[in-house]
């Protein structure tokens, strides 16, 4: 796996039997996103989280899709997480936290964030079909489960109401790309410190 970085940038290549990717972001960029995974659905889903993040995201992943979805969603949830926490360095002057309520249609979906170095997802999301076209909707869990985990973020979403399962996946990735966005700005009051009493967020 070979990573590089500058500023707040990085890049990441991690391949394995079942997925090849490469993956680029830059934190203080304007939502701009170039992706293709295969899975049609997903990337629609990624292009939201780097739209409304305003993270600019490059993602390229070619995986196993002869079996199913699967590696390909979760495998690009660990390489997008690893680029965003070796981007963010030692996440001096970030805002830290942030929550939102975000509503689309009859949906109403939770996200907040703690960018705190210490990996945590809650999930509290029903989706009412098994199958949002033909991608699986037990895959937005795991995408978020190794994005959170990988990126360094305790991260809760939970869908409050909402009918169409469609609606509910779509506000959850933009009501997580909103928080996130906010969580990782620079506050220009404490530019150059980490935000912890502890002088560190690992």
């Amino acid at each position: 796996m070979a990573q590089t970085a500058d500023a707040r940038a990085a890049s990441i290549e991690r391949k394995t039997k079942e997925t090849s990717i490469r993956v680029r972001v830059d934190l203080d960029g304007t939502g701009t996103s170039t992706v293709s995974t295969g899975v049609g659905f997903f990337d629609h889903m990624l292009d939201q989280l780097a739209r409304h993040s305003l993270i600019d995201m490059e993602i390229e992943t070619k995986g196993d899709l002869h079996i199913d979805d699967h590696h390909t969603v979760e495998d690009t949830g660990i390489a997008l997480g690893q680029a965003i926490r070796q981007a963010m360095g030692e996440r001096r002057g970030i805002r830290r936290y942030a929550s939102l309520d975000l509503a689309m249609d009859e949906c109403l979906t939770r996200a907040a964030v703690d960018v705190s170095g210490r990996p945590f997802l809650v999930f509290k999301i029903a989706f009412q079909t098994p199958k949002i076209g033909t991608f699986d909707t037990e895959l937005v869990r795991e995408f978020f489960q190794a994005f959170a985990m990988n990126a360094g973020l305790t991260l809760h979403v939970e869908n409050l109401y909402g009918e169409n399962s469609h609606h509910i996946a779509e506000t959850c990735f933009k009501a997580v790309a909103r928080v996130l966005g906010e969580a990782i700005a620079v506050d220009p009051r404490q530019a150059e410190r980490v935000p912890s009493t502890k002088g560190m967020l690992a």
